[in-house]
């Protein structure tokens, strides 16, 4: 559930409450008991916690794993003759 901050236009008194979103918004302040209370609008405190908060924890590790493996690995060289340049006569 949400905290919601509200102002009382009365007493400037500032308060929280922890309501559903559906919830009717505040209309008493704890402080003064005025009727003239206004929401606030505040940045959220969202908090991501724990491990898989990172790109490199969704990648594949078997893809991964296979383009290690191919760069590690020795490729053998291809010898080729050096093809010859045609000059038109």
């Amino acid at each position: 559930m949400p905290i919601y901050e509200y102002v009382c236009n009365d007493c400037e008194h500032k308060f929280e409450l922890l309501q559903s979103i559906g919830a009717e918004a505040a209309e008493d302040c704890p402080a003064c008991e005025g009727k003239n209370v206004q929401k606030l609008i505040s940045n959220s405190s969202f908090v991501l916690k724990g491990t898989g908060w990172y790109v490199t924890d969704y990648k594949d590790k078997k893809k991964n794993d296979s383009k290690s493996s191919s760069t590690t690995e020795a490729k053998p060289e291809s010898k080729k003759s050096p093809e010859k340049a045609t000059v038109p006569a």
